[in-house]
């Protein structure tokens, strides 16, 4: 896994679990669009029985030298945080690429100071010789310091969660690439604003026979601005490969990374969890990779619930099984990726809105309408039920 990438049509780059698992749903939905499985286009006919994994059923899949109309030879570059939680839900979903036919390459961009560059200079001669480009993340300060090294006419942007519909607004509005929840306004955010200038222009689609094609592969609910490839991401490979689970009378509430970030109230947000808790009869919750120890033990002493780990995406857990009848998240990306992944199942996904009461004072100015709007969209394209707010 830490060896030389070798050169192939098709490079991806990815941060988290969640860009690898959508890596894997866009390399699915190529090779099914190119040779459709027997009993339907989907492939959701060929699935597993509950809790295996891809490897106790199927070999790799068949590459493909990456060329447009087949199906694509990738190679996979995990450029992982320091987070252990993240780091080790990486390594899980590495071994299910390779089950694929990915090629893995691991390399380390945080270690030093000199880590950066050192993995560019590894990476130069793969990036170069790659005709498309798949990137989990285009607020990546990495990421956007490794695509000057491409010439690939042909770049892919799949989802990082709900940070996919602000960078399909960025770029529909020209404006430099800056996430949802950060102010742009610090020492930092202004000296990397010549870099984000830069990539947002790598992935502005050209125009003639020989621009630039960009393409957008999301499960979210997002209008991409004109020349822009719009490829709808509905968990084909996650409903193949996992389950049905088992779902049982239980209520199970999803934890965020909300305070982690600085947008919600610590306190705000534990005493909304336990009303939440004590309303639904919940009696497990599913960490965010990114929730720190402290705060779970707080929250599994003050409301009582049973504190999950996953060791994989929420998706392919949720599919897995055993999941409750009732899945209750406050607004997150898995309000549109649940409902999708557990199509068919019996599992309902709940959204539990946020007061504008709970947000700090440092949370952007954009972070409430946005948040709304996540909880909106879930809503009315998936037939969501809303909790409303819970008082804490």
């Amino acid at each position: 896994m830490n060896g030389q990438p070798r050169t192939t049509g098709t490079v991806a780059l990815v941060e988290s679990p969640v860009q690898l698992l959508n890596v894997l749903e866009w390399v699915h939905e190529r090779r099914t669009a190119v040779s459709p499985p027997a009993g339907g286009a989907g492939g959701d006919t060929a699935a597993v029985p509950a809790g295996r994994l891809p490897s106790e059923a199927t070999g790799p899949a068949g590459g493909g030298d990456g060329g447009d109309g087949g199906p694509p030879a990738c190679t996979l570059v995990v450029l992982p945080p320091r987070d252990p939680m993240t780091r080790g839900q990486l390594r899980r979903m590495a071994e299910l690429a390779r089950d694929e036919g990915l090629t893995v390459c691991w390399r380390e961009p945080r270690t030093s100071r000199t880590a950066p560059v050192r993995a560019a200079w590894q990476l130069a001669p793969v990036l170069l010789a790659a005709r498309r480009i798949v990137l989990g993340d285009p607020f990546s300060r990495y990421v956007q310091a490794l695509l000057p090294l491409t010439r690939a006419r042909d770049l892919v942007v799949v989802d990082d969660g709900t940070a996919t519909m602000e960078f399909v607004s960025q770029l529909a509005r020209g404006e430099r690439l800056v996430r949802w929840h950060r102010t742009g306004t610090s020492a930092r955010d202004r000296l990397l604003g010549v870099l984000s200038g830069v990539a947002r222009r790598r992935l502005t689609p050209g125009d003639g026979p020989g621009g630039r094609r960009v393409e957008v592969f999301s499960a979210m609910p997002v209008t991409p601005p004109p020349g822009v490839v719009l490829t709808p991401n509905r968990f084909a490979w996650t409903r193949a490969r996992f389950g049905p689970p088992q779902v049982t009378d239980a209520t199970d509430i999803v934890g965020t990374s909300l305070v982690e970030t600085g947008v919600v109230d610590p306190e705000r947000y534990l005493a909304a969890v336990a009303s939440l808790a004590r309303a639904r009869g919940a009696g497990r919750y599913f960490a965010h990779r990114r929730e720190r120890e402290e705060k779970l033990r707080r929250i599994s002493e003050t409301a009582g619930l049973e504190i999950v780990r996953p060791d994989l995406p929420l998706e392919l857990v949720a599919r897995r099984g055993p999941v409750g009848r009732t899945i209750v998240s406050f607004p997150s990306t898995v309000v549109h990726t649940l409902p999708l992944a557990l199509e068919g199942t019996g599992a309902q996904v709940a959204v539990c809105e946020l007061d504008p009461s709970w947000l700090t004072e440092g949370a952007s100015p954009r972070a409430r309408g946005f948040l709304t709007g996540v909880t909106g969209t879930a809503r009315d394209l998936h037939g969501l039920d809303s909790v409303g707010t819970v008082t804490p």
